[in-house]
């Protein structure tokens, strides 16, 4: 499972790079010559904030479980985090978890459950504008989504169902079960459910969803900003940028940060929009890498600062 997603990532960007023609390679190499860095770097600003704003939103979560953790503390771990999951996909959200436990003295069951709660909101708000785009741009997203969708449901029936029952077991056997073990997987899990439990508990409701939407507000200008970067994007309507942002976003899940279905994926997109393929595969690159660059920076900066800040903590 770790494997395979490194491996589709190289061989799309081996597969990408390597159906081009010298003139197309010669027509990218130009776009990039020709880019405004002034963009980029404001599109990182703004992703910078919007991490921020995740760090100072996950207390949030916190509060209602009697924990307080320090600001940077948040900031490192959650950037640690998206360092991780470049090479390690889904494993930056248990180093989160384990770091905030270490330096904050959170359990580390309470720690992640507020962490999958925090993914559920963020699924929710993908949803939003997924759905939003797709009714404002269907007939687009028609061809990209809906046609890939199985004819058949009736295997995917059949999963959720034996899924269901599995879990209904297992919840069962958990619970009634006096083996020392299954006591301890039942403490663990009843951990997690107290920090998804904590979106119904929290007391600042009103500042916690304007803090999500300010970080998807961020998101997508991010994209945004980008796009005024090259002269052949830089008039894309909005229809474009929401729809471009909503494929990268949904290509991140299937390899390493997006690695090779990132940059494909916004380039079908603008492509459907009319901008000429080399262009817009010039695009989805510089986007991939500039978001790619700001968690190696930041990343790689909190992975050495997080032992460093908390030293004299611990030494208290």
């Amino acid at each position: 499972m770790i494997i395979l997603p490194i491996t589709l990532g190289v061989f799309l960007v081996w597969w990408s790079l390597s159906s081009l023609t010298d003139a197309d390679m010669s027509e990218i190499k130009n776009a990039f010559a020709k880019v405004n860095y002034y963009w980029i770097f404001l599109s990182l600003f703004l992703g910078l904030l919007s991490h921020l704003s995740r760090a100072y939103r996950w207390k949030f979560f916190l509060e209602p479980l009697g924990y307080k953790p320090r600001f940077l503390n948040s900031v490192f771990t959650i950037f640690t985090a998206y360092l991780i999951n470049l090479f390690l996909p889904r494993a930056g959200e248990v180093v989160r978890a384990t770091g905030i436990s270490k330096y904050e003295a959170i359990p580390f069951e309470k720690a992640f459950g507020t962490i999958v709660a925090e993914r559920i909101v963020d699924v929710i708000m993908l949803l939003v504008i997924v759905l939003g785009a797709f009714f404002y741009q269907f007939d687009l997203l028609k061809g990209l989504i809906v046609d890939k969708i199985p004819k058949d449901p009736t295997s995917l029936f059949i999963i959720i169902f034996i899924s269901i029952l599995i879990f209904g077991l297992a919840y069962f056997l958990i619970r009634k079960s006096k083996n020392q073990f299954l006591q301890k997987v039942r403490n663990f899990v009843g951990g997690l459910l107290d920090g998804v439990k904590s979106i119904l508990t929290m007391k600042k409701r009103g500042a916690f969803i304007m803090h999500t939407i300010f970080i998807w507000a961020m998101y997508l200008l991010m994209f945004y900003t980008v796009s005024f970067a090259l002269p052949e994007t830089a008039n894309l309507s909005m229809g474009a940028v929401i729809t471009g942002f909503v494929v990268g976003a949904l290509s991140i899940a299937a390899t390493n940060g997006g690695l090779g279905t990132y940059p494909l994926g916004v380039q079908q997109v603008l492509i459907l929009y009319g901008i000429a393929s080399n262009p817009a595969l010039a695009f989805g690159w510089l986007m991939w890498t500039s978001q790619t660059f700001m968690v190696l920076l930041f990343g790689g900066i909190s992975f050495i600062a997080l032992p460093i800040y908390n030293r004299k903590f611990l030494k208290d």
